[in-house]
């Protein structure tokens, strides 16, 4: 028997449940914190009203905390499946799908949320790099990190192609290109700024490099399928 092995697996478990705690009290620290302007929409999101709720940052940000429990099951839900077929990182496969998924939607969504003037105004366009960032502040700048933060952090769990953090970056900048692009062509009321693609996929990659550890990164073939059945002795 080989002992050096078999501590593996509880030290494995041990820094799940260690990094799991520190991301519930990481949210839990957050909604602390910002408790106050997510109580204002709370009225209206439970009451179910779209206007108040899912039409203000505050409203959306509330809604996405609440719904983290069920982020979790479907998770946990998606993996017990997996397993139950056999295939091979199922917990990381399905973590890293939901987390991808429901950590992009909610900033994707704000940041195409209308301004006061959407459809009246022409769109606005700003092509000359840096000159946005002293305007945005370190409140702008941190939300823009955020956007695709999850994207980052969770694609090179599920896809070997992606675990490279130029590959991360280069995602990164594509869909936040197509972001900005939305805003124009829908006149949303925004400014389409080539500085926001530039901290959106920095956000993106840094997120990349904080997940390094735990990349897919081989192609693992027989990853999404279900494991063959052992060829009995002849």
């Amino acid at each position: 028997m080989n002992r050096s092995e078999s501590p593996s697996a509880p030290s494995r478990r041990t820094r799940r449940i260690v990094l799991l705690s520190l991301a519930i009290l990481g949210a839990a620290c957050a909604a602390f914190v910002v408790r106050r302007p997510l109580m204002m929409a709370a009225p209206r999101c439970l009451a179910g009203r779209w206007h108040g709720c899912y039409d203000t940052e505050n409203g959306v940000v509330l809604m996405t905390l609440v719904g983290l429990p069920l982020a979790a099951l479907a998770a946990w839900s998606l993996s017990s499946r997996r397993r139950a077929v056999g295939v091979a990182s199922a917990g990381r496969m399905s973590l890293a799908e939901v987390g991808l998924a429901y950590g992009t939607a909610p900033f994707v969504w704000l940041t195409l949320m209308p301004g006061p003037g959407a459809g009246i105004v022409a769109g606005r366009v700003s092509l000359v790099p840096l000159r946005d960032l002293v305007t945005m502040g370190p409140l702008g700048i941190g939300g823009n990190l955020l956007i695709f933060a999850a994207l980052g952090f969770f694609a090179p769990l599920r896809f070997a192609a992606l675990a490279s953090v130029p590959r991360v970056l280069a995602l990164g900048a594509a869909c936040s290109a197509l972001v900005e692009t939305a805003q124009y062509v829908l006149r949303l009321d925004r400014v389409s700024s080539v500085d926001d693609v530039l901290v959106n996929a920095t956000g993106a990659a840094l997120a990349a490099l904080a997940s390094r550890r735990w990349w897919r990164t081989t192609a693992e073939p027989a990853a999404d399928q279900p494991r063959p059945a052992p060829a009995p002795a002849g």
